[in-house]
């Protein structure tokens, strides 16, 4: 009798080769699927479980997801185009022109890349403002709402470096408007000028900086960010839900008394408080 593919594939964990990648095994059971994602290099930055309701489209509008998946897009894009970018002030413009009627689907990667990274700041956006809105700032959720700002000024140096890239007019004028506003700071502002630059001037230092930091050095730390990110939504307990909260968590950010006992439902450990009845037997 012939195999079906779920035989092949239970046939393929219980190979030795399969058992020395994925060491808690295979199974249904509640233990076996938190291992699975406990001893997983990637999983184990997310939950081993999560509320349903929580996965619904009303609880978070997925914004969190979608600004990853623009990100994940703006990667997969870039790569290409680095491919056929120089960094070079004499070269820089052609190769922009090039990918625009040269290159076969270059048009579309460079759209595809543009509008993805306009995605991403509106998302990063709308994300901050729904996390703000719903109060999951709040305690014990404070360092990755922090985390959240700095993704944010990450989003937005991406997309400040990008714009030179091209080489043309608008990019070299918005670039020298911008390093001027940023001079104008109090006491550190010519530094931060001459750091943004390379020189006094947007020239072929500024192109290589801004390259760098574009395709290298920001990506890197954004990867980074997005990782502790989601590694403290598992630690601070999933997805944030004001009525699941445990009630110790509430009064704390609240700062009020604990009341008497908890809601039904809630079930995250928080210690039960006794009764005026069970006082009064002791």
């Amino acid at each position: 009798m012939a195999k079906t593919i779920d035989q092949y594939f239970d046939d393929l964990r219980g190979t030795r080769v399969w058992r020395s990648i994925f060491r808690s095994g295979t199974g249904s059971s509640t233990l076996k699927r938190a291992l699975a994602i406990q001893q997983n290099v990637f999983l184990h930055l997310f939950s081993t479980k999560v509320r349903t309701r929580m996965l619904s489209f009303s609880a978070t509008w997925y914004l969190g997801t979608l600004t990853l998946g623009t990100f994940l897009i703006l990667v997969g894009t870039g790569i290409p185009l680095m491919l056929y970018y120089h960094p070079s002030v004499p070269q820089a413009y052609a190769d922009t022109k090039d990918l625009q009627f040269v290159v076969s689907s270059g048009m579309f990667l460079r759209s595809l890349h543009r509008w993805s990274a306009h995605a991403m700041v509106f998302l990063v956006f709308a994300h901050m403002f729904k996390v703000f809105y719903r109060g999951a700032y709040r305690a014990p959720r404070e360092f990755n709402w922090v985390i959240g700002v700095i993704l944010l000024l990450i989003t937005l140096l991406l997309s400040y470096t990008g714009y030179l890239l091209p080489w043309d007019q608008l990019a070299y004028w918005a670039i020298t408007v911008g390093s001027n506003i940023a001079s104008a700071v109090p006491v550190m502002g010519g530094k931060i000028h001459f750091m943004l630059l390379g020189g006094n001037t947007v020239n072929a230092n500024a192109l290589l900086r801004f390259y760098v930091l574009h395709c290298m050095i920001l990506p890197l730390t954004a990867m980074f960010f997005v990782a502790v990110h989601f590694w403290r939504i598992r630690k601070d307990g999933g997805l944030y839900s004001h009525s699941s909260e445990p009630a110790i968590v509430r009064a704390q950010a609240a700062d009020v008394q604990i009341p008497g006992s908890r809601k039904g439902g809630e079930t995250w450990g928080t210690p039960q408080m006794k009764s005026a009845g069970a006082k009064e037997a002791e």
